[in-house]
């Protein structure tokens, strides 16, 4: 009987950091590609820079960045503190490569730790991924009332949620 060779190792999982303020120009970057298509709201880079302790992200072996995805705290939802994900976004050449999942993953982690008791979402396309993780439709009355009422109901996004 011939040995059992080892299956191929996949490619590497993508590696997960916290941004920091000097991340501010990358991540303004990478969500402009989005802005110009209508999947984000447009923010200036001063924004970028004064929340990047919100943003997770995913660096290309190059240096640029492959993903991010903002977690915001609100301690004063409805039922407790709870977080919000926004500017989720994914470059096109590292879509389908496990970056988002990988950013995803983490920042539920990370809300985990926080003792949020649920993680809201909007999004304008079906939302397989937080599907996928978990995520079920939501009212927005239940997120917290400060993200809730920012919504803009001409783009038509759907609130999902996962407790935690």
């Amino acid at each position: 009987m011939p040995p059992r060779s080892a299956a191929a190792p996949g490619p590497p999982r993508p590696t997960v950091r916290r941004a920091r303020a000097d991340d501010a120009e990358a991540l303004h970057g990478l969500s402009r590609l989005f802005f110009r298509c209508g999947a984000l709201r447009e923010r200036p880079l001063a924004l970028y820079a004064a929340d990047a302790a919100d943003f997770l992200v995913v660096e290309r072996a190059d240096g640029a960045l492959a993903g991010c995805l903002g977690l915001r705290i609100h301690p004063d939802g409805p039922s407790g503190p709870g977080g919000v994900l926004y500017n989720f976004c994914v470059a096109p050449g590292s879509q389908g490569r496990g970056v988002g999942s990988a950013l995803l993953r983490a920042a539920l982690a990370r809300a985990s730790k926080g003792s949020l008791w649920a993680v809201f979402t909007a999004t304008g396309g079906g939302g397989e991924l937080f599907l996928r993780h978990g995520f079920t439709p939501a009212a927005a009355d239940l997120a917290p009332a400060s993200w809730a009422s920012a919504l803009d109901p001409r783009r038509g996004s759907r609130v999902l949620a996962r407790t935690l």
